[in-house]
């Protein structure tokens, strides 16, 4: 029995080299997957040429399985050599966290990081233009990036705009560097984009994305300094599908965002304009009459919106499903009346208590739309991931 067991042992270990491959790729689970490395020399590289993802420990959103033990802070240039000289064929890396890496260790990205779609550098903060023109050199099939709280400038968005033009995922949230200057390169150099993040970065109006791609359909410029002009800007591609530009509160602004529901939107189904305090009736009317396809809207704190705004809400916006109005003040019993009779395709109410709705005005809602579930929670964040986007024209 022992000579058969060993035989049998023997067999699997004399394997061809691509059957090893699809046994190790067959493999979901990471204790099973580091076991198989440990088998043999041979094993092992065939787990290394296998490993297509890659991240530390401290890693934002972990998305597959990391075998490394190092602390973050103290990844360097020799580590992330021996990281990329050892797995040179990955696909998704993620160096997010890793606070003390430099410009130079991203040199190692040219000869072993050509196969690199995914690449995240979340607060990297000694990374810089020079760091991320060595990313756009060494990889130029890059399809996802994310500097967020980077401290690069426009150069470094021009040289990544230059030299990866396959850039369908942008993520720039909180880098306080950049203008509508390095988005005019990203738009116009990277005609696949679909999904860009520019949330809290205060140096953009929204200019630097007119004539971006209809493959664009997602954009976060949540709390940006947002312009009319820039409004008119963000629209501008005809592809949208998802808009964030909550906190939007310059009182110079009101009507300004009239242009979203000017044609150029028409394909929009979430958006957000949360704590958007002065955004007026003759936006909403607008937006309500020119984004047919909307299904999610969060109107939360948006104080200016009155009977108007919301009786247009409930003759054009066919298609709503979910309507945030919590702390909007200028809701009544009418308005709630008008979203009641109108949004017929209305799931979900996210609304809490408001003064001027009165108990009555609140069970007659109940009772003419009893499919309807109100709920008092407040949310913050609408949406699909930005990073899970397809573009697809046919919806």
């Amino acid at each position: 029995m022992g000579d058969s067991l060993m035989d049998g042992v023997t067999s699997i270990m004399l394997l061809p080299d691509d059957c090893l491959c699809f046994i190790f790729n067959f493999l979901d689970c990471r204790t099973d997957r580091e076991s198989f490395g440990l088998t043999c020399h041979r094993w092992l590289n065939i787990q290394n040429l296998n490993r297509r993802s890659l991240q530390f420990p401290c890693s934002f959103g972990i998305v597959g399985p990391s075998s490394l033990s190092q602390s973050c802070t103290d990844i360097n240039s020799f580590h992330l050599y021996r990281i990329l000289a050892r797995f040179q064929h990955l696909e998704y890396l993620s160096l997010s966290g890793c606070v003390e890496i430099l410009d130079s260790a991203l040199s190692y990205l040219k000869p072993y990081g050509s196969k690199l779609q995914t690449l995240c550098l979340d607060c990297c903060f000694k990374i810089s233009d020079y760091g991320i023109s060595l990313v756009g050199d060494g990889c130029p099939f890059l399809t996802t990036i994310s500097l967020y709280r980077c401290s690069i400038t426009d150069t470094g968005l021009e040289a990544l705009a230059n030299a990866c033009l396959a850039l369908r995922h942008v993520n720039l949230a909180y880098c306080s560097c950049i203008s509508d200057s390095g988005l005019r390169a990203l738009s116009q150099g990277c005609r696949e984009l679909q999904a860009v993040k520019i949330s809290n970065c205060r140096g953009v109006t929204g200019v630097g994305l007119r004539g971006c791609s209809s493959t664009l359909v997602y954009i976060d410029a949540e709390c940006c300094n947002l312009e009319p002009v820039g409004i008119m800007s963000i629209v501008s591609g005809g592809g949208l599908k998802f808009l964030n530009i909550a906190g939007l509160s310059c009182s110079n602004f009101r009507n300004g965002l009239e242009a979203i529901g000017n044609g150029f939107a028409a394909r929009l189904k979430i958006l957000n304009l949360r704590m958007c305090r002065s955004v007026t009736d003759a936006s909403i009317v607008a937006i309500a009459k020119g984004c047919p396809q909307l299904q999610e809207w969060n109107l939360a704190l948006c104080h200016e919106v009155r009977v108007l705004g919301w009786a247009s809400i409930g003759s054009n916006c066919h298609n709503l499903k979910k309507l945030h109005v919590n702390r909007c003040r200028n809701l009544c019993h009418q308005g709630l009346q008008a979203v009641r009779d109108g949004c017929k395709e209305l799931s979900v109410l996210y609304m809490s208590r408001n003064s001027r709705i009165s108990d009555t005005a609140l069970e007659l809602f109940k009772l003419y739309r009893c499919n309807v579930e109100i709920k008092a929670e407040e949310v913050m964040s609408i949406g699909p991931n930005w990073d899970s986007i397809d573009y697809d024209e046919s919806t």
